[in-house]
C-alpha cells in the first residue's frame, strides 16, 4: 500500500459513503484511478466491507466489557471458553492486573448476566469485572 491507498482508506474511515469523485479530488487522483485502487483493496482483503455502525444508544440489547483474570498458564489456554459464546464480539489479551478484555453484545441484561455467570463458574477464572456500555462517544473502528 502506498500513500494514495492510505489516503483513500483515511477518506473512507471518515465517511464510508463518500463518492469516488469526492475521494479522487481529496487524494489528487483521477476517478478511474481511485475506482481501480478501491477494487484492488477490496480484492486483496484490505477493505473487507462497508458497514453501518450505530451508536450504543440506538442499538437494541446490551453491550459490556468483561475484564477477566484467569489462572491458566497462557491466555490461549482459556480462549476456547469465549469462542463458544456467540455474543462475544472481541477478546483481547491485555497487560496489567487483568489478563483479558472481552466485549459482548447481548439481546438483554438477562442474557448478559447468564454469560457472566457461566464465565465466572469456570474454575480457571479467578476474577471478573463487568462494565456495561452506557453511551458511545467516539468509534473509530478500523
Amino acid at each position: 500500500m502506498d500513500k494514495f491507498d492510505q489516503a483513500i482508506i483515511t477518506a473512507l474511515r471518515q465517511n464510508a459513503r463518500k463518492s469516488v469523485s469526492a475521494i479522487a479530488e481529496e487524494v489528487s487522483l483521477s476517478r478511474s484511478a481511485v475506482s481501480e485502487r478501491l477494487k484492488k483493496l477490496e480484492q486483496n482483503g484490505v477493505i473487507r466491507g462497508y458497514q453501518v455502525l450505530l451508536s450504543e444508544s440506538q442499538k437494541d440489547g446490551v453491550s459490556a466489557y468483561f475484564e477477566i483474570q484467569h489462572q491458566c498458564r497462557n491466555c490461549a489456554d482459556i480462549v476456547h471458553l469465549f469462542q463458544a459464546v456467540p455474543e462475544v464480539v472481541t477478546c483481547h489479551g491485555i497487560s496489567g492486573e487483568m489478563d483479558l478484555l472481552v466485549y459482548v453484545r447481548t439481546p438483554s441484561m438477562r442474557r448478559l448476566h447468564e454469560i457472566r455467570e457461566a464465565i465466572d463458574a469456570n474454575p480457571a477464572i479467578s476474577k471478573i469485572k463487568t462494565h456495561v456500555v452506557m453511551s458511545e462517544w467516539i468509534n473509530n473502528r478500523q
